[in-house]
């Protein structure tokens, strides 16, 4: 049985994740002692999935970090940082496409792509020069403001399931677990606990209610509104960075792919521009 040593960091996705890859820019840097970056699949199954790697690889004592998207899990902090969350690393921004929709690198990917084409006449590029900086700014803040209502309502339910309440479920069993019996096993003593159990259970869910949906959504509602939200392009940080990339190609279907865009600007990227970004090559260096 192989033993797995180094730095692991585990992410979401595949290989060919954006997650991935942006990963290996941040890691680039560090040295010869790299850390093996562990593409993990979908978020719902990352403790699974580490659990399962870990005794499959043959280490009981790995030094790793569960890296992912914020999504909807948490809200960003005021102070520009990484966000832990259970036994992971959330970004800062909502997720990683939130990093690369920039309008400063978006019209250096459409303008050199415009100048290949004027080198080579064979290229496939049809999409002409850029707009400009300012044009396309126009164009991202235009999507966001069209998912306003959108993220709102996506931020109300998020409070609902963040509660733990919300998250309390109903168990089969009101011991530690499968192995562990309770005191009693008759009956109406077993009857008695499970009752107990759903009693808890109603109550708790008792607590998501369309009122309380209703009273977190007035209050996102108040602050997408605010002129510094727009301003200091806080949507960049607050709104799903897929929502807004999804709006953006819908709003006009002439402008570029942002899927493509994508794949160019990650080579690009200055990691260093992104304090949170930073902070996880400051953790990942310690790491034995």
């Amino acid at each position: 049985m192989s033993v797995v040593s180094g730095k692991i960091i585990f992410c979401e996705g595949k290989q060919t994740s954006l997650d991935f890859r942006l990963l290996n820019r941040v890691v680039e840097n560090l040295g010869t002692n790299k850390p093996t970056i562990v593409p993990s699949g979908s978020k719902f199954t990352f403790s699974s999935f580490v659990q399962g790697y870990f005794s499959r690889e043959g280490t009981t004592n790995q030094q790793a970090i569960i890296f992912r998207d914020r999504d909807f899990d948490a809200q960003p902090t005021t102070n520009i940082g990484l966000i832990p969350f259970q036994s992971m690393l959330l970004t800062h921004r909502a997720c990683v496409e939130n990093y690369l929709i920039n309008a400063d690198l978006i019209h250096d990917y459409w303008h050199t792509k415009y100048l290949e084409k004027q080198e080579n006449p064979t290229s496939k590029w049809g999409h002409g020069d850029s707009p400009g900086i300012e044009a396309i700014a126009t164009w991202i803040e235009e999507a966001a403001r069209s998912l306003q209502d959108y993220q709102a309502v996506r931020w109300a339910l998020a409070d609902l399931l963040q509660s733990s309440a919300s998250r309390h479920q109903l168990k089969t069993t009101w011991t530690g677990g499968s192995g562990e019996l309770p005191p009693s096993l008759t009956l109406q003593d077993c009857q008695t606990e499970a009752e107990a159990l759903i009693n808890q259970f109603q109550q708790a869910v008792g607590t998501v209610t369309p009122d309380r949906f209703k009273q977190s959504l007035a209050e996102y509602q108040q602050q997408f509104a605010q002129e510094e939200f727009w301003t200091q392009k806080q949507y960049l940080i607050w709104f799903h960075g897929k929502d807004i990339q999804k709006a953006m190609q819908q709003r006009d279907s002439r402008y570029i792919s942002l899927k493509t865009f994508f794949d160019w600007v990650l080579n690009q990227l200055d990691v260093n521009q992104y304090p949170d970004l930073i902070e996880l090559q400051n953790r990942i260096n310690p790491l034995q």
